[in-house]
């Protein structure tokens, strides 16, 4: 069967971090000298200075920076929304515009012919999954004849 995992006491632990934190070791030679894991030495220096960072109290520049930082993420949180909804928006209306002047009898709209066009990679649309552009050619509408 497997083996027993090693338990270790936390005043151990404690005074690990402390051989790296104050004596300048590598992680690596005094998991080597203590006869443990780097791993779990770099697991136990990881937590403490953690520990310390959250106990240290902020200056106010740090805590203006912070309110700042939250509030343009608010900000762009909320424009990303406008233009996600104003994309759906967009979307749907040109899929509508596109079904109307196909069926219109007052204007036609045709496809581009593929040899006065020539699809390039400068064609693609960014971002649109390599989705090639398809040029619709819209004919100006006719007068109505009585």
């Amino acid at each position: 069967m497997g083996s027993a995992r090693r338990q270790f006491d936390p005043e151990f632990g404690a005074g690990a971090v402390r051989i790296v934190t104050e004596t300048g070791k590598s992680v690596a030679q005094a998991a080597r000298d203590l006869g443990i894991s780097p791993y779990t030495l770099q697991n136990w220096v990881r937590t403490a200075r953690r520990q310390t960072q959250a106990q240290r109290p902020l200056i106010e520049d740090e805590r203006a920076w912070q309110d700042r930082l939250r509030a343009e993420k608010a900000q762009w949180a909320k424009e990303k929304a406008e233009l996600e909804m104003e994309r759906d928006v967009l979307k749907h209306s040109v899929g509508l515009w596109v079904k109307m002047r196909w069926t219109s009898d007052r204007g036609g709209v045709h496809r581009v012919p593929e040899d006065r066009f020539r699809r390039t990679a400068r064609d693609r649309l960014p971002g649109a999954g390599g989705l090639a552009v398809l040029v619709l050619q819209v004919d100006q509408p006719q007068a109505h004849r009585s």
